[in-house]
C-alpha cells in the first residue's frame, strides 16, 4: 500500500458514521426548537398571572322547573353520560380538553386525555 492508501484509511477511520452525521443533525434541529418554544414562552410571560376559569363536566341534564323544586336531599339527577366515559374539561366556558376523574389524596381531580383543538374563527 502506498501513503496516499494509508491516508485515505485513516481519513475513514477518523470519520464519524453517517448515522451520527444524521444524529447530530436531529440534535441541532432539535436545539433549534427548543429554543424557539423558550421565546414562545418568555414572550406569554405577561399572561401567566391573569385568572382563568376551569370547568370538569361530568355530564347535563334537562329537567322542568316544577321537577327541579321538587329534588331534595339524596335525590339522584341521572346525566347523558356512562359510566367511564370522558368529561369535558373547559376554560372560561370553552370547551378545550377531555379527561377523566381521578381521586388525588382527598379530594376530586381530572386527568386530561385529550386536547381539543378548535378553530379560531
Amino acid at each position: 500500500m502506498s501513503e496516499n492508501d494509508d491516508l485515505k484509511l485513516e481519513n475513514l477511520e477518523n470519520s464519524p458514521p453517517a448515522e451520527a452525521e444524521e444524529e447530530t443533525a436531529v440534535e441541532a434541529v432539535a436545539a433549534d426548537e427548543m429554543e424557539s418554544d423558550s421565546h414562545t414562552a418568555s414572550d406569554l410571560e405577561a399572561v401567566f398571572d391573569i385568572p382563568v376559569q376551569v370547568s370538569a363536566v361530568l355530564g347535563k341534564s334537562r329537567m322542568q322547573v316544577s321537577n327541579l323544586l321538587k329534588l331534595g336531599r339524596g335525590a339522584v339527577i341521572e346525566l347523558d353520560r356512562k359510566v367511564g366515559e370522558a368529561i369535558d374539561i373547559y376554560v372560561n366556558n370553552r370547551l378545550v380538553a377531555r379527561g377523566e376523574v381521578v381521586v388525588v389524596e382527598d379530594r376530586l381531580g381530572v386527568t386530561m386525555t385529550e386536547i381539543i383543538k378548535a378553530d379560531r374563527t
